[in-house]
């Protein structure tokens, strides 16, 4: 537990709540006193970690919501703020990543396709739902995850286009809705511990040297980013990107560790 308060009596959306990022983002966030719609399109498994949280006397639903899909989104959203009363926090976790062919000219439209549509697409789609509500409840705030895959190349093309339109979707709904009172950042991630490594410790400790500081990332400190930009700490911040990535994108380690030789010579 946090001991902070910043989100008492706010009603919450995150999609992709499952597990991961998600589900830490709903843990952080019910901790600092939110009532949290868990959506995710594996309604079971986001059913177990929100009974989870509720264990922990949290306040955590869980909720079916495929962004894919424009009225599964319309539901979600029409669910939080029939239950909790006001949507002020939107968090777009829900993501798709196909792993690339071999050769970039046998990649298939549809799973292209599939990548943008729940990964870009699916945020507009989650945006445009809240944005009333978010704008009626004098508070509002959209916290996206991107990822650093926006910014070098670290492969899967779909999915990093995906995450680099999301920058400029960010910065252009941010300043539509400032208007509105209402907020739009973006946080980027590099690697994180999550699932998708599960069973790949070695992957993941073969890349920790490559991270300034020494770790890959844990779902809790991308949670601890999301919970700043989506409080009232970060009221001045809008249509930014927080890169929360062990400083991967600012020192390439790589190129330190061949020079090193020669500067000791």
């Amino acid at each position: 537990m946090t001991g902070l308060t910043r989100f008492q009596g706010h009603g919450v959306l995150v999609t992709g709540a499952a597990r991961g990022i998600g589900a830490a983002v709903a843990r952080r966030l019910a901790e600092e006193g939110a009532r949290v719609l868990a959506t995710d399109r594996d309604l079971p498994e986001a059913e177990q970690t929100a009974a989870a949280l509720r264990e922990q006397g949290l306040a955590v639903e869980a909720f079916a919501c495929d962004v894919a899909d424009r009225g599964s989104v319309e539901a979600a959203v029409a669910h939080t703020v029939g239950t909790f009363g006001s949507l002020d926090v939107l968090v777009n976790s829900a993501a798709h990543c196909t792993p690339d062919v071999p050769l970039f000219e046998d990649q298939l439209d549809d799973a292209w396709a599939r990548d943008l549509d729940v990964t870009l697409t699916g945020v507009h789609r989650c945006c445009r739902a809240a944005l009333p509500h978010l704008a009626a409840s004098g508070r509002g705030a959209v916290v996206s995850i991107g990822s650093v895959n926006a910014q070098m190349d670290f492969g899967n093309h779909a999915y990093s286009a995906a995450k680099a339109g999301l920058g400029s979707l960010t910065r252009t709904l941010a300043g539509h809705a400032a208007a509105r009172g209402v907020r739009v950042n973006l946080v980027e991630p590099g690697t994180v511990r999550t699932s998708a490594w599960e069973g790949r410790d070695d992957d993941l400790d073969a890349l920790r040297v490559l991270y300034p500081l020494g770790r890959v990332g844990e779902p809790e400190d991308i949670a601890a980013a999301v919970a700043f930009l989506a409080s009232r700490d970060a009221a001045w911040v809008t249509g930014t990107t927080l890169r929360v990535d062990g400083g991967l994108t600012a020192v390439h380690s790589g190129f330190h560790a061949a020079r090193r030789p020669f500067r000791e010579v």
